[in-house]
């Protein structure tokens, strides 16, 4: 039976037929209209096989210079039934063509890297792609472990400071909306002695407005000053981690140890079973992640399919010109 692709515009629809399928929390309702208010258009379709849904996917769409008109972006997408991914990715790529004109559909699907979903990609036409938005290599708790199990896998040294932290005169607990301008004072303190960009305070506001309950914070507080967080975003299996930050006495403190821990066993509590730290690479954050498990995983990475001819130029001036705009923000930061 053909499959046929069908969009969809009820938020508790869209949202159940994410998480039947174990989908991840970029994939929601809430992530993309927060995408929606920055830059990108929406486009959520389900994939069906008569009346059974076989697949979702959330699509972003941004508009691109003449003559390439838009890419289509999935985000840690699609959702699909097991062993039916090259069947939904064929529906959607035709959609996305036939509705968005778009010169490609990129793809970082939250899924392991050594699958036979993954090892067939370039059989059915896609080719990976170096323009990496969401770092594939990762590292995901499995939360269906006791939390005797979790901490085993720990670094004793991560253990030792959890328990250390702990004993401070400190409270950890979640944090309040109204308390979201004292937690963007510490991200922006965070990002600037750390070196890096982040978004405008409505950016985060949004996401805090439009993920609600699948998007809890948690925090460390010295009496009502708040010294560390940990922002993530849940789907109905997987945590993921978005934002963290701290200011220097919770540095000092080491509050981070004790606060993730903390995240991490409420995301047990909560019934979720994967619980991804968003991405490693080889810095002091990565180093400190790496101390919370006995391994690392990776994921697929970046997929293109090429939905036009010009697609070859698109590929090509695409890392050019990210290349060029990293250069211009560093050189406005000078």
């Amino acid at each position: 039976m053909t499959l046929t692709v069908v969009p969809c515009r009820v938020r508790d629809q869209w949202d159940a037929a994410v998480n039947s399928h174990k989908g991840h929390p970029m994939q929601l309702w809430g992530w993309g209209e927060t995408k929606a208010a920055h830059h990108w258009r929406v486009d959520r379709v389900l994939v069906k096989e008569g009346q059974e849904l076989i697949g979702s996917a959330q699509v972003l769409v941004r508009t691109l210079p003449f003559p390439f008109r838009s890419l289509a972006y999935l985000p840690r997408g699609p959702q699909a039934e097991a062993g039916r991914e090259h069947e939904v990715l064929a529906a959607v790529g035709g959609y996305v063509r036939e509705n968005h004109k778009s010169v490609a559909l990129s793809i970082e699907p939250d899924w392991a890297a050594d699958t036979v979903a993954v090892a067939t990609l370039p059989a059915a036409g896609w080719v990976k792609s170096a323009s990496t938005i969401l770092i594939p290599r990762t590292l995901i708790l499995d939360l269906t472990r006791t939390e005797d199990e979790l901490l085993g896998a720990m670094s004793k040294k991560t253990r030792q400071y959890i328990r250390k932290s702990g004993r401070e005169a400190l409270t950890y607990r979640p944090v309040l909306a109204a308390e979201l301008p004292q937690l963007m004072a510490v991200y922006k303190d965070t990002a600037e002695r750390a070196g890096f960009g982040i978004h405008q305070d409505s950016y985060y506001a949004d996401i805090a407005r439009n993920l609600g309950d699948n998007s809890p914070i948690y925090g460390a507080f010295d009496g009502g000053t708040l010294v560390s967080f940990l922002w993530l975003a849940t789907s109905g299996s997987t945590a993921f981690e978005l934002y963290g930050g701290m200011s220097e006495e919770g540095s000092r403190l080491r509050a981070n140890f004790a606060l993730k821990w903390l995240a991490i066993q409420e995301m047990k509590a909560r019934g979720i079973t994967r619980y991804d730290f968003n991405g490693l690479l080889n810095d002091g954050v990565s180093k400190f992640k790496f101390g919370f498990a006995d391994h690392e995983d990776m994921l697929a990475g970046t997929w293109d399919l090429a939905l036009s001819p010009l697609y070859p130029v698109f590929a090509k001036a695409l890392p050019l010109a990210r290349r060029g705009v990293r250069r211009l923000r560093s050189a406005l930061k000078r």
